[in-house]
Parts: structure tokens; C-alpha cells; sequence
């Protein structure tokens, strides 16, 4: 099998997202291979390249996207950035993978979702959660009807982020404008995985709050806080079923649990995890009738093991022609229902999808 060489756009050699889980990631699917980085600076980059053994760091992302040794480009620089980023690297014919948030914005996801049609490349999202073997595992079971016809949702979905306290490194995360805040990051990802076991549901009412109306900083500043900390979700599915998800942010890093819930006709399906940047970094668990199922589960890090299932399945689509990681399509359908969210709580008043929502998980076999 060929090796693909992939080039990281933001990764740092000390801290982050990119370190911690696509770098180890990428070491660990067969067929791929971490052949340059690139930063906002060439000190950085160099950096970032002696601690991962990479000979080809750019201060300029731009160069990295030109070099004729990246087959993949992985953009996991800040949201704001990711449009020009993925725009470029398409227009060299490059494999992209980006974390989610897309974009800022479901325009913005719109358009590069058609640019990488018209490309005729093979992209990966970073909706991880849909790569965890338990929750490839529950799908099956569900399609197979395990549970009998599902009655009710339940979900609680926490993080260590969005609470009273921020690091400055995170203050992105409470910019309006930037697009990464706890209802485009922890409610998507949540509200993703139910829709990737059973489809989204066709009706939503959403309740977003602000449990932490002062938000101090490390540096000892303190500022109003505008975006919300607590989302609630009642939904309904095509079939009756009943949605009722709370997605929590400010939780100690020792205490974010997970915990979705699935009661059906003639039993109960449970994924029980979490993780301080959200169940989606982790693994999860599962669970039929209170039993724990045996799981198929990469002997990786926790925080490695989905992101490495999106790269395995973006390896086999160049290399089968086939369409299997979480894809560009899925995040423009993620957008419209946090936008959806968006408008029944400005409204008070439950909604229908504008646009369509994220789809379940083809079945597997």
C-alpha cells in the first residue's frame, strides 16, 4: 500500500490538540506518514518539527500546502484561519482533513463543501465521535434492533471548558466571531453522535444559559461572558421517540462525565465515557441490559483512538474510492442544526430543519 505524507497546518511542539491527538494519530494508521508541519512562524515551526522528527517546517502554511512531498493536508490551526487554508490546499489537489469547526459560519461550510466536490479529493472532518468503536459497535446493534423500537434519548454531555475561569490561551473560545464556543463545539459533537445512531430528530426546542455571568481570566481580568455555558435540548424523531440532552461546560477536569442513554421497547443501550475536552476526545463505553460489551478498542491513548479512526477511514477512502470518514456534507448538515438550535432559543419556540440535519451512519457489512 502507498504511503500518504501528511503536513500538520498548527500544530505546536509543547501544547494543543494537534500534538496530543493527530500527531499520534497519523503515526498509528498504517499507510500514512507526518512528513512536514507548518506554523504562523518559522521559530515555531522548526520547533514543532525537531519535536516530531519532521524535516520540512514552514513558518508559511502556504508553503506547506505547496510542497509536492504533502499528499494530505491536516488544518488544525484556529477556525478563523481554517476557509483560506482548506480553499488553498484544494486548489493544489491535496487530501484535506480539518477539525471542526469547518468554518466560522454554515456559508463558509457551504461553499468549501462544494469546492472539495468540484476537487475530487477525499476529506475528513474531525467529528471523531463517529469513529469511536463503541459507537460504531451501538449503531450496528441499534440497526439490528437490540433495544426494540427506541421510546426516549437521554443524554448528558459535559466539559471542563466554558467555565468561570479561562486560561488566555482559550480566549478564542469566548469570542462571538470566532465560532468555537459550547454550542458549535460540545453540543455539536454531542448532538452529532445521536444523530449518527439514529438520525437527527425532526423537531428541536433549545434553552441556552449563562450559569457563569463573569468570566475571570488567569491574568486576574474580568469580563462579562455572552456566549452560554449550559445548553438544552428537547427533541422529537420521525417515530415519536423523545430527545432530552443537556450539554454542561465548567466542569472540573476530573468530573466531565458522559453518559447517552438509549431506553427501547424491549431493553436499553447505554455509551458511558468522557473526557475533560468532551467525551469526543476520549472513548466510550457500552452497555446493553446494564452488560458491558466487548469492544474492539485500539490500544492507543484515549484522546488518539477516534481521531486515528477518521485517519483510517480517510486512508481507505483514497485508497478504495469510497466515502466512509466524516465528510464536509456532514458538517454543512451539523451547521444548519446549530443554527436551528440558534433560532428556537432566540425564538422560544421548538423548530424544524431549514436545511438537512446530520444523517445516521451507514451500516456497516
Amino acid at each position: 500500500m502507498e504511503t500518504l505524507r501528511v503536513g500538520i497546518i498548527g500544530v505546536n511542539a509543547a501544547r494543543g490538540w494537534a500534538r496530543e491527538a493527530h500527531v499520534p494519530a497519523i503515526a498509528a494508521t498504517e499507510g500514512l506518514e507526518l512528513s512536514a508541519v507548518a506554523t504562523r512562524s518559522q521559530t515555531s515551526a522548526d520547533a514543532a518539527g525537531a519535536a516530531f522528527g519532521v524535516a520540512a517546517a514552514y513558518g508559511d502554511p502556504l508553503e506547506l500546502i505547496r510542497d509536492p512531498d504533502v499528499d494530505i493536508v491536516t488544518v488544525a490551526s484556529s477556525v478563523s484561519a481554517h476557509e483560506p487554508l482548506i480553499h488553498a490546499a484544494l486548489q493544489h489537489g491535496k487530501h484535506v482533513v480539518t477539525e471542526w469547526p469547518v468554518a466560522v459560519g454554515t456559508a463558509a461550510m457551504t461553499t468549501i463543501a462544494g469546492a472539495v466536490a468540484v476537487a475530487g479529493v477525499r476529506s475528513a472532518v474531525g467529528l471523531q465521535a463517529r469513529r469511536d468503536p463503541a459507537v460504531l459497535r451501538a449503531a450496528q446493534l441499534l440497526a439490528d434492533h437490540a433495544v426494540g423500537r427506541v421510546l426516549v434519548v437521554r443524554v448528558s454531555s459535559t466539559t471542563a471548558g466554558f467555565g468561570p475561569t479561562v486560561d488566555e490561551s482559550a480566549a478564542p473560545l469566548e469570542d462571538p466571531d470566532a465560532g468555537m464556543h459550547l454550542l458549535t463545539i460540545q453540543a455539536a459533537h454531542t448532538l452529532d453522535v445521536v444523530a449518527a445512531l439514529l438520525g437527527s430528530p425532526v423537531e428541536v426546542s433549545a434553552l441556552h444559559t449563562v450559569r457563569f455571568p463573569e468570566l475571570r481570566s488567569t491574568t486576574g481580568s474580568v469580563v462579562p461572558r455572552t456566549l452560554p455555558d449550559h445548553v438544552a435540548v428537547l427533541g422529537r424523531f420521525s417515530d415519536g421517540a423523545a430527545l432530552v440532552a443537556e450539554v454542561v461546560g465548567g466542569r472540573g477536569p476530573d468530573d466531565t462525565p458522559f453518559r447517552l442513554t438509549i431506553e427501547g421497547s424491549t431493553g436499553v443501550l447505554e455509551l458511558v465515557g468522557g473526557a475533560p475536552r468532551g467525551f469526543q476526545a476520549g472513548v466510550l463505553e457500552l452497555f446493553v441490559d446494564g452488560q458491558r460489551q466487548p469492544i474492539d478498542t485500539p490500544a492507543l491513548p484515549d484522546s488518539v483512538v477516534n481521531v486515528a479512526g477518521v485517519y483510517r477511514a480517510l486512508r481507505a477512502d483514497v485508497r478504495d474510492g469510497t466515502s466512509t470518514a466524516p465528510s464536509f456534507v456532514d458538517a454543512v448538515r451539523l451547521a444548519h442544526l446549530v443554527d436551528d438550535l440558534r433560532r428556537s432559543d432566540d425564538t422560544r419556540a421548538s423548530v424544524t430543519a431549514d436545511q438537512e440535519w446530520p444523517r445516521a451512519l451507514r451500516r456497516i457489512g
